[in-house]
């Protein structure tokens, strides 16, 4: 079955994003830092909003823990835009040509649901190309997990044949594969677009938008 519709991650792949590009303004001192971000406020951690616990919560436990990080901690709410630095350089043009020549676009996307609505508020641009965005925060299931895909593929109405997955982790690509989807190990745009070329989608490897066809109609 030849994949006619693409399903992006979004975190470092469509975006860039880190933790450590909101703390970076807070904190001068490097190693201080680099603490900071290995035992306080980690990716363990803040992996609890993705699946979907609430900031309210995750934060008092925290503070409880260490009390003189309490500014520090509490700034992630408030503050998880600074966390995303802008798009991932190309992927805009690339979002926009796929979305030109009529190819549906989808994402998965393990995210916070309450830091995921503020978000995609200030990007109408990029999101409003998609057709639908399956949230972790929102539905409970994270990747790699394959009730997340399942769930996915039966929301936008695609048997898994016809998707192209894109995402920056391998353990999500490898799920994404063993549930019978075509993915794309994400590292740049360049090597997605050359990917996106071979699937015949319509996009010629370096042409970017000015080869977009419209192969596939909404």
């Amino acid at each position: 079955m030849q994949p006619r519709a693409v399903i992006f991650d979004i975190g470092n792949v469509l975006y860039e994003w880190n933790l450590r590009f909101l703390y970076e303004r807070l904190i001068a001192d490097d190693r201080a830092l680099d603490a900071f971000l290995c035992d306080v406020v980690t990716m363990q951690w803040h992996v609890q909003h993705d699946a979907g616990r609430p900031f309210a919560e995750t934060s008092a436990e925290l503070i409880a823990r260490y009390p003189r990080h309490a500014a520090l901690i509490g700034a992630l709410g408030p503050r998880f835009n600074e966390t995303i630095r802008g798009v991932v350089p190309g992927m805009d043009a690339l979002v926009a040509a796929l979305d030109a020549a009529g190819v549906p676009l989808f994402a998965i996307t393990n995210f916070s649901a309450e830091f995921f609505a503020p978000f995609r508020a200030t990007e109408p641009a990029m999101f409003d190309r998609f057709r639908d965005i399956v949230v972790s925060g929102d539905v409970g299931l994270m990747k790699p997990d394959p009730a997340i895909y399942a769930l996915a593929l039966k929301r936008f109405g695609l048997a898994a044949g016809e998707a192209f997955f894109v995402d920056d982790n391998p353990a999500n690509v490898e799920a994404a594969r063993a549930m019978g989807m075509a993915a794309h190990h994400f590292t740049d745009a360049g090597a997605l677009e050359a990917a996106l070329a071979g699937l015949g989608l319509g996009l010629a490897v370096g042409a970017g938008a000015r080869s977009m066809t419209a192969r596939y109609p909404p």
